[in-house]
């Protein structure tokens, strides 16, 4: 079997199976048959809940995941679990249609009251109607699967059998004694699966493979440069960033030396930028700088197939988060192509008329702060007075202010220095002006 190109995948292409024993055994079988080259680890569990526990014990041992029907993929996915590309096996299809042959031939159902589940509605009725038969009371549960579901429409007359695509719904509908019947994935449909999966992983490999360059400037160094700072006071700064980059870079995988006065190089694959940044959804390095010093860092990574491209595409990204004020951390892709970090875009209307998260915390803290300082309520404060005038925790007021600060609702301003050991007292400015526009 052939991958992207035409190359052959990868021997070295490890496939997670996981879903109930039979079905993975099953799946395993059919692979180690030669549907794909590839090794194949086995993670059946007896509940669809437990599926996002057997993703993360696979960890960094695969290079894809293959859920064995949609159910477990779904509660893998939401539980936010997947490091790795992942799909299924499809029940809709050949897969239902091979449950309604079953429930006709073996059953003796009447296939136009029945219950359903998992599948999309579109998915039943095209199935229907390719076999001529009428959908009026045959009931779908498009969003998820539930014992309880099928039992009281058939408790109830209203149908006469349940087919459903989980397999631990299915035991628990035949412990209660309703007719029951299991959509369950077709031999073509796990060799489709199988061949899909190998593809992802291939390609997942390629691009894991390529180079990526990140550009981390430092603002407060830029500006501290200028005639009439402290020297002193600027070069110890620069020590203290330097030693948590380096600290932070080992942590992460990254490799990283200075680039000039005010800025640092880190390399690495585009696999180990993508684990360090939670798959380019936050810039790295960014988050323990603000927390330890209380200043802003600006980074731009860029991917490439050689370093020449990777560090202009770098340098690419970097100027755009320059001109980008508020919105810190850009990656530009090995295409030239500009993808701002999802995790630093400010908040947004959702489009029902609901204002962001920001404007409230903002416009709670303001009403808190008017009701302490009648006379002169401060825009200046800190994680304490927030913490004080919101009722929360100080590591939870920190948090809300950085939130502020990214949806543009609050200034950080320079540290608060003391002789005193310990975290500088990190000072915000609120803009109150946004709560009247």
């Amino acid at each position: 079997m052939r991958g992207l190109r035409g190359e052959p995948f990868a021997a070295d292409l490890s496939i997670g199976i996981i879903g109930p024993q039979d079905l993975v055994e099953r799946v395993m079988l059919l692979g180690h048959e030669g549907a794909v080259p590839s090794r194949l680890i086995a993670a059946a569990y007896r509940d669809e809940q437990e599926a996002a526990e057997r993703v993360a014990k696979l960890g960094s041992s695969i290079d894809v995941c293959l859920f064995t029907g949609p159910s477990p993929y779904e509660v893998a996915r939401r539980s936010g679990v997947l490091s790795v590309p992942a799909t299924y096996v499809p029940l809709g299809g050949a897969a239902l249609y091979s449950a309604l042959l079953r429930a006709a031939t073996e059953r003796d159902c009447d296939l136009t009251r029945v219950s359903i589940d998992v599948l999309s509605r579109a998915e039943v009725e095209e199935a229907y109607a390719d076999l001529g038969l009428d959908t009026a009371n045959v009931h779908v549960r498009e969003d998820s699967a539930a014992a309880d579901f099928h039992e009281q429409l058939w408790r109830t007359g209203t149908t006469t059998m349940a087919l459903t695509c989980v397999h631990t719904v299915a035991r628990q509908l035949r412990d209660a004694a309703v007719p029951t019947l299991e959509v369950r994935p077709t031999t073509a449909s796990i060799r489709s699966a199988l061949n899909t999966a190998a593809l992802l992983g291939a390609a997942s490999q390629l691009e894991t493979a390529q180079i990526a360059i990140g550009i981390v400037d430092i603002p407060t160094l830029r500006e501290t440069s200028q005639p009439g700072s402290s020297r002193y006071w600027r070069e110890e700064l620069k020590l203290t960033v330097h030693r948590l980059l380096l600290d932070e870079a080992r942590t992460t995988g990254l490799l990283l030396w200075s680039n000039d006065d005010h800025s640092y190089l880190t390399l690495a694959t585009v696999g180990s930028f993508a684990s360090a940044t939670r798959g380019f959804r936050a810039p790295p390095f960014v988050e323990r700088i603000r927390d330890e010093l209380g200043i802003s860092v600006e980074v731009g990574i860029g991917l490439g197939t050689t370093a020449q491209d990777a560090e202009a595409h770098a340098r690419a990204a970097l100027s755009w988060s320059h001109r980008s004020r508020g919105r810190r951390g850009f990656v530009v892709d090995r295409t030239g192509r500009a993808l701002p970090v999802a995790a630093q875009e400010p908040a947004r209307r959702d489009g029902s008329g609901a204002e962001p998260k920001g404007l409230d915390v903002l416009a709670r803290l303001i009403l808190a702060l008017e009701k302490s300082h009648r006379d002169n309520p401060p825009v200046i404060v800190d994680a304490e007075i927030t913490a004080r005038s919101l009722g929360v925790t100080q590591r939870t007021a920190r948090r809300l202010l950085r939130g502020l600060v990214e949806d543009g609702l609050a200034w950080p301003l320079p540290p608060n220095r003391t002789p005193q050991p310990g975290r500088p007292r990190q000072l915000y400015r609120l803009i109150r002006e946004k709560l009247d526009t």
